[in-house]
């Protein structure tokens, strides 16, 4: 957040002796001045959200500038939002989720960060490109963005060009020039001790190379099917096939914020079918996780219009397995090749 601020803020400054409220910012109805006005309002809103722990709504409050400030006054303005935001992200613990609208009204931490530097990279492009001024931020910042918060955006050849063609802001070559867009967090579901956080890509490559993905692990270390299956989200992410709610989940127990296993989908539903599988770690076993999380994520699938049956495989030898399925509602409908699959239906 730091870092798009004091980047952004550096190219803006060049230009501080024009005229910003005659210029408009690039593509937008806003002028340059109108453009540091939102985007300041924007950064100071974030950081509301997460302070506040927001649930329902915005927090009721706005900021504007003063009349009399002028363009060096507006660039300090947003610098200090953005260090606010960067405070509310530092000081805000890894479960508290806020209210955000789109699309499952709430983000964590690091989604309003990504946020924050969206709005920060987008609006100086904006009004760099209005005041006729080259402006290119770090791929690192252009990545972290889209790796939280576009995860159905597919990588292109480099983050910068991707994140104005995924924003309305550029061409990619190869792809049809996008007219409407909107960023999308993470899903969260909540069960009786847990809570199901829907994976981004971001944490999925953590996860796939050996990384705890943010998360701290009871018994130190995820299982290594939620590494297979971090490393199977990678691949759907590379490919442009990635659909966060159709993912993969990391089961946090809200009792001590602690990670104790994954479950996911496959896929997302093909022929109102879609395939569940899970793991837990060792030291989580035997305590009923498995089953609750999925009674819950089965129960969400089944509530979705494109879904009438959730399918599980599970090998004849996985005994516990076959367990958590019948607890939670299936039915053995064949046995093929050591496997017996299961179906729950709405």
């Amino acid at each position: 957040m730091e870092a798009a601020v004091a980047h952004g803020t550096a190219a803006l400054g060049a230009v501080t002796d024009r005229d910003w409220t005659e210029v408009r910012a690039g593509r937008l109805e806003w002028s340059c001045r109108e453009t540091a006005e939102h985007l300041a309002s924007a950064l100071i809103g974030y950081a509301g959200q997460l302070a506040g722990r927001e649930q329902e709504a915005y927090a009721p409050f706005d900021i504007a500038l003063l009349d009399e400030a002028d363009n060096d006054g507006a660039l300090r303005v947003v610098s200090a939002m953005g260090t606010l935001v960067a405070a509310a992200v530092r000081t805000t613990p890894r479960s508290v989720h806020a209210f955000h609208p789109y699309p499952f009204r709430h983000a964590n931490r690091e989604g309003f960060a990504a946020m924050g530097v969206a709005e920060v990279l987008l609006h100086t492009h904006d009004m760099a490109e209005g005041l006729g001024i080259a402006y290119e931020p770090p791929a690192e910042l252009c990545e972290f963005v889209l790796t939280r918060i576009f995860p159905r955006v597919k990588p292109g050849p480099a983050p910068w060009p991707t994140l104005l063609w995924a924003t309305g802001r550029g061409e990619l070559e190869g792809r049809e020039p996008v007219t409407e867009w909107r960023w999308c967090n993470n899903p969260v579901l909540r069960s009786e001790r847990l809570d199901l956080e829907g994976v981004t890509p971001a944490v999925a490559a953590s996860l796939s190379l050996a990384g705890d993905g943010g998360f701290t692990w009871a018994g130190g270390a995820p299982a290594e099917g939620t590494r297979v299956g971090a490393g199977i989200g990678v691949k759907q992410y590379e490919e442009g096939a990635f659909v966060p709610e159709w993912g993969m989940y990391v089961l946090v127990r809200r009792e001590d914020d602690r990670a104790v296993g994954a479950m996911g989908f496959h896929g997302a539903p093909a022929d109102g079918r879609v395939e569940i599988g899970y793991d837990l770690v060792v030291e989580a076993r035997g305590n009923g996780y498995a089953t609750e999380a999925l009674r819950t994520l089965s129960a969400w699938a089944l509530g979705q219009d494109a879904v009438h049956t959730v399918v599980a495989v599970v090998e004849e030898t996985n005994v516990p397995s076959q367990k958590v399925v019948t607890r939670a509602g299936f039915t053995e409908v064949s046995r093929q090749d050591d496997r017996i699959t299961y179906e729950l239906r709405a």
